[in-house]
């Protein structure tokens, strides 16, 4: 991300009027530090919670956490839809893209932010994923998919059948034929 980015998406954020928590690590900014200016600041002090890390999980678990911004990579996307929480895409490169696809048109929780962000069309989007139409519709999907995964990774659920399907037809199966 460049500082410009950074300046966009901070005052996209503000402007949105969302409380919100931005993990801003110390490498966000290509070749530079990040510095936020202080008209920023104090514009937020109220409904801001500004970090350099955070537990991901644990946050994202959290009731007051209604909207997840990422680059879409596979780990954050697995974890925002086992919290249960819509996303807001802006991915970069590798998966990510792919990844935001299946977040967008195949599991329909979550929007992309386009390109280069811009503040305005970034607190609009923010607006209507949290109170908007499709923001409702990308919340209950949300919280289908939430539960799907927890069925997924119970006891004798899905996740543990194509577990044991691996591990006896491929694992198994290899281990019999070089014996």
């Amino acid at each position: 991300m460049s500082n410009e980015q950074l300046l966009e998406f901070a005052w996209g954020l503000a402007g949105s009027g969302y409380a919100f928590m931005w993990n801003i690590r110390p490498d966000l900014v290509k070749g530079d530090t990040a510095v936020l200016p202080p008209e920023f600041l104090s514009s937020v002090k109220d409904r801001a919670m500004l970090t350099t890390w955070c537990p991901q999980e644990a946050v994202l678990a959290h009731e007051a956490v209604g909207l997840f911004l990422t680059h879409s990579g596979w780990n954050s996307t697995l974890e925002s839809i086992s919290a249960g929480v819509p996303m807001l895409s802006w991915p970069f490169f590798a998966e990510q893209q792919t990844n935001c696809r299946y977040v967008r048109t195949e599991w329909g929780v979550g929007m992309e932010i386009g390109g280069e962000v811009r503040r305005a069309e970034l607190a609009e989007m923010i607006r209507e994923a949290m109170g908007g139409d499709k923001g409702k519709e990308m919340h209950r999907r949300a919280a289908d998919w939430k539960e799907k995964a927890i069925r997924a990774t119970m006891l004798g659920g899905s996740a543990e059948t194509n577990l044991d399907i691996i591990v006896n037809e491929v694992l198994l199966r290899n281990r019999k034929s070089t014996t």
